[in-house]
C-alpha cells in the first residue's frame, strides 16, 4: 500500500508506536535521507481573504390563483432574489460568514456569522415564510383584518342567507399568514472549561385566518385578524470536563396578540332573542420560562446524559365581557402551570459486538390555576347554566431499554422494549398503559446487496373507562376515545438496497401498520397503514444521470357509531390514499464542460373516500389533490468566475373537497367565504446569474 507521509500520519504513527511490532520505533528509524523541508499539513493552512459564492435572480411569473405562490415562493408577478453563501478570514484567525438564500422572496432566510472559532462569535438570523390559502374569498363584512367588523349601513338583513342581497357585493379578501423571524445570538469559549451562550429571537406572526361565529342555530364565517408577536430568549452556561461537560440553560418566551377580541354584526334577522353584534375572545397574551441542568459523562466505554428541568407558564389577560350579561368571579383568570421534568439516558458497549443502552423520561404538568364558579350563556338544552374552569393535570413516564449485538461482520441484530404510562385528571381514563417490544435484522455481507428488516408489537391498556364522567352527557357511554382507548398495534418494515452496476442503485422499501381497537364499540374500530416506495439512480452515461422515486400510502380506517345513543347502528369505512411519482435528467459536460442541462418532474396524487353504511350504503363525499410540477433548466458557465442559469418551472394543481365547495349562500344559516376549491396553472421563469468571489 502507498501512502504520502503527512503530519497528521506521523501524529498517528507517533501515538501507536509502543504496538508496533518488535517493539520498533520512530525514535530508532533512519531519518537520515528524510526531507523534512517537504512534510505539509495541507489541511492544515489557513486560507485567508474572501471566497464564496454571491447570486441573483429575477423572473416573471403568471397565475391566477395566489396559491401558487406555495411553491414559486413568491406572490410577485416579477419576482427577485439574492442568494449568497460568502466567507472572510483575516490572518489574524477572524472569520465572518454570510449565508442567504431566496433573500426577497416570501420564503427567504439569511444569517450573518463574525467571530474567531473557539473564542466567540456573534450572528444575526432573519427567515420569513408565508402561506397562501385563497384570494378569491369574499366577505360581506367591512374592516376585515382589524378586531371590528362591521356591515354596510344599506345591508339588507334577512332570515337566511339567501335572501341577503348584499352578498353579491361582498368584499373580495386574501387568506394568508407569514411568519418574520429575526434572532441575535453571542457564544465564548474562554481558554478554560467555561462556555456561555445567549440566543433572543422575535417572531412576528400577520394575516388573517378562519373563525366563525353563531347567534343561536345561525353561523357566519369570520375573518379573524392575525397580529402575533413571541419574543424568546435562550442562555446558557457550560463546564466542560475530560470526559464530559455539566450545562445550566434558561429558556424563556413571551406571546402578545395585537387583538384581544373580535367583534361582528350579525347580518341575520335575530331571531329567538339573538344578538345584533356578537364579540369572541382571541388568543391571549401569555408566557412560559424554564430552566435546566443538563449533563454528559463519557469514559470512552459507557456514556450516560441527563437533564432536570423545571418551569412555569402563566397567563393573566383581563377576560373579555363584550355581550356577557353575568357577573365574573374574576377579572382575569390569573392562569398558572408548573412543569417539571427529567430525562437519564446510558450506553454501554459490553464487547465489541453488544452494545447496551436505556433511557427515562419524567414530565409533569400541574395546572394551580384558581377554580372559579362561571354562569355561561346556554345556546341549547345540553348546556348547563354553571360550568367550572377545569384544571387539566398531566404526568408521564416512558422507559426504554435495548441491546445491539453484531452477529457477524455485516449481520446486526438489534431490538429492545418500550413501557409508557401517562396519568391524567378530569379525564374518562385517568391512567393509560402502553409496552412496545421490536426486533430489527441488518445484514450487509452480501455483494452488491443490504437488507434490513424491522417488527414491533404493542399493546395500551389503562383503568377503567368511564365514558361520561368528565364530559358533557351527549356523549354515548359506549364511546371511546382513539387515544385513550385500548389498541394492539402491529408495525413491519422491510428495505432492500441493491447495486447491480457501479453505475446502478436501487432502493425498495415496505412497511405496513395495524391497529386494533378491539374493546371500542363506538368509535373508531380499525386503522391500517400500508406504504412502500422505490428509487433508483443510474448514470447512463459519462454525461447523463437519470433519478426516479414512487412512494405510495393508503390507510384505511374503520369505524361504528350510534344514531340512537345505544349500540352501534351505523358503520363508516374510510380510504385514505397518496401516490408520488418523481423523476429526473441531468445532461452534464455540454460545450466543453461549460453547459449542463436538466429537467425534474413530480406528481402528487391524493385521494380520500368515506362510505357509510346503515340499512343501505352510500358515498359521504370524496375528496382529491392532484399536482404536477415541472422543472426545466440550463446552466451556463460564462467565464471561469461567472455562471447563468435559466429555470422554467410549472405547476398544475386541481382539488375538490364538497365541505369546501360551498357557495356564500349555499346553506340557509350560514354565510361562508364561498367556494375554496383551487384549478389552476402556473408558471415561473427566473433567470440568475452567480460569481465565485
Amino acid at each position: 500500500m502507498r501512502f504520502q507521509l503527512n503530519m497528521i500520519t506521523l501524529a498517528l504513527l507517533a501515538a501507536s508506536a509502543p504496538a508496533l511490532a518488535g517493539g520498533y520505533s520512530l525514535n530508532n528509524a533512519n531519518t537520515d535521507k528524510v526531507k523534512f523541508d517537504a512534510w505539509a499539513c495541507k489541511g492544515c493552512t489557513l486560507e485567508t481573504g474572501t471566497q464564496g459564492i454571491i447570486g441573483v435572480g429575477v423572473g416573471y411569473q403568471d397565475t391566477d390563483d395566489v396559491r401558487s405562490a406555495n411553491s414559486f415562493d413568491s406572490d410577485e408577478e416579477v419576482p427577485y432574489k439574492l442568494d449568497a453563501d460568502v466567507r472572510h478570514v483575516t490572518e489574524s484567525g477572524y472569520r465572518t460568514e454570510f449565508n442567504a438564500e431566496n433573500l426577497g422572496m416570501d420564503n427567504a432566510s439569511a444569517n450573518l456569522k463574525t467571530g474567531r472559532p473557539g473564542s466567540y462569535n456573534l450572528s444575526l438570523d432573519y427567515r420569513s415564510i408565508k402561506t397562501y390559502e385563497s384570494d378569491t374569498l369574499v366577505s360581506p363584512f367591512e374592516g376585515i383584518g382589524s378586531g371590528s367588523l362591521t356591515l354596510p349601513r344599506d345591508w339588507v338583513y334577512s332570515g337566511s342567507s339567501d335572501g341577503m342581497s348584499g352578498l353579491a357585493s361582498a368584499n373580495p379578501f386574501e387568506m394568508s399568514l407569514k411568519r418574520e423571524r429575526a434572532g441575535l445570538g453571542f457564544e465564548y469559549q474562554s481558554e478554560s472549561a467555561f462556555a456561555t451562550y445567549v440566543h433572543y429571537q422575535r417572531e412576528e406572526k400577520t394575516g388573517l385566518k378562519t373563525a366563525s361565529g353563531s347567534f343561536f342555530n345561525q353561523s357566519i364565517m369570520l375573518p379573524e385578524p392575525v397580529d402575533y408577536t413571541t419574543d424568546t430568549v435562550e442562555a446558557g452556561v457550560k463546564l466542560k470536563g475530560d470526559n464530559g461537560f455539566l450545562a445550566l440553560v434558561y429558556n424563556g418566551s413571551r406571546f402578545s396578540n395585537g387583538y384581544s377580541e373580535l367583534s361582528f354584526d350579525n347580518p341575520f334577522h335575530p331571531t329567538f332573542g339573538a344578538a345584533r353584534s356578537g364579540a369572541m375572545a382571541l388568543d391571549p397574551d401569555n408566557q412560559a420560562h424554564t430552566v435546566s441542568l443538563q449533563g454528559l459523562y463519557n469514559d470512552g466505554k459507557s456514556q450516560l446524559t441527563g437533564r432536570l428541568m423545571a418551569g412555569q407558564m402563566s397567563q393573566d389577560e383581563p377576560l373579555v365581557t363584550t355581550g356577557y350579561g353575568y357577573a365574573l368571579p374574576v377579572e382575569a383568570l390569573d392562569a398558572k402551570v408548573d412543569i417539571i421534568g427529567m430525562t437519564l439516558k446510558a450506553s454501554s458497549r459490553v464487547n465489541k459486538d453488544l452494545r447496551l443502552s436505556g433511557s427515562y423520561d419524567y414530565s409533569d404538568r400541574d395546572n394551580k390555576t384558581q377554580v372559579e364558579e362561571w354562569t355561561q350563556i346556554s345556546i341549547n338544552n345540553v348546556s348547563g347554566k354553571v360550568a367550572y374552569n377545569t384544571p387539566y393535570d398531566h404526568t408521564s413516564h416512558r422507559f426504554k431499554a435495548g441491546a445491539d449485538y453484531r452477529i457477524s461482520r455485516g449481520i446486526k441484530l438489534d431490538g429492545g422494549v418500550d413501557h409508557r404510562v401517562d396519568e391524567r385528571n378530569y379525564q374518562d381514563r385517568e391512567t393509560t398503559e402502553e409496552t412496545t417490544g421490536w426486533a430489527r435484522l441488518r445484514l450487509g455481507n452480501f455483494e452488491h446487496w443490504d437488507f434490513s428488516l424491522k417488527g414491533s408489537y404493542g399493546s395500551r391498556g389503562g383503568s377503567e373507562y368511564q365514558a361520561s364522567e368528565w364530559t358533557s352527557s351527549e356523549n354515548n357511554a359506549l364511546l371511546r376515545k382513539y387515544y385513550l382507548a385500548d389498541r394492539n398495534r402491529t408495525q413491519a418494515e422491510m428495505r432492500v438496497s441493491h447495486t447491480p452496476l457501479d453505475t446502478l442503485s436501487l432502493d425498495f422499501g415496505v412497511r405496513y401498520a395495524l391497529d386494533d381497537y378491539d374493546a371500542t364499540q363506538i368509535g373508531l374500530t380499525e386503522s391500517k397503514d400500508l406504504g412502500y416506495d422505490a428509487s433508483l439512480s443510474w448514470q447512463l452515461t459519462e454525461r447523463l444521470l437519470l433519478s426516479g422515486f414512487y412512494t405510495h400510502q393508503t390507510i384505511d380506517s374503520a369505524q361504528a357509531g350510534s344514531s340512537n345513543f345505544a349500540t352501534a347502528n351505523w358503520f363508516s369505512d374510510i380510504e385514505d390514499k397518496v401516490d408520488v411519482y418523481g423523476l429526473g435528467l441531468a445532461y452534464n459536460q455540454l460545450m466543453d464542460g461549460r453547459l449542463k442541462l436538466g429537467a425534474d418532474y413530480s406528481f402528487s396524487d391524493s385521494q380520500s373516500t368515506t362510505q357509510v353504511r346503515q340499512g343501505i350504503t352510500g358515498d359521504y363525499g370524496d375528496y382529491f389533490a392532484k399536482v404536477h410540477n415541472l422543472n426545466l433548466y440550463a446552466q451556463f458557465q460564462a467565464s471561469e468566475r461567472m455562471a447563468v442559469r435559466l429555470d422554467y418551472r410549472m405547476e398544475n394543481y386541481r382539488d375538490n373537497d364538497e365541505a369546501r365547495d360551498i357557495a356564500v349562500d349555499g346553506i340557509w344559516n350560514l354565510v361562508s367565504f364561498g367556494p375554496m376549491n383551487h384549478d389552476y396553472n402556473a408558471h415561473l421563469i427566473m433567470l440568475s446569474m452567480s460569481y465565485r468571489l
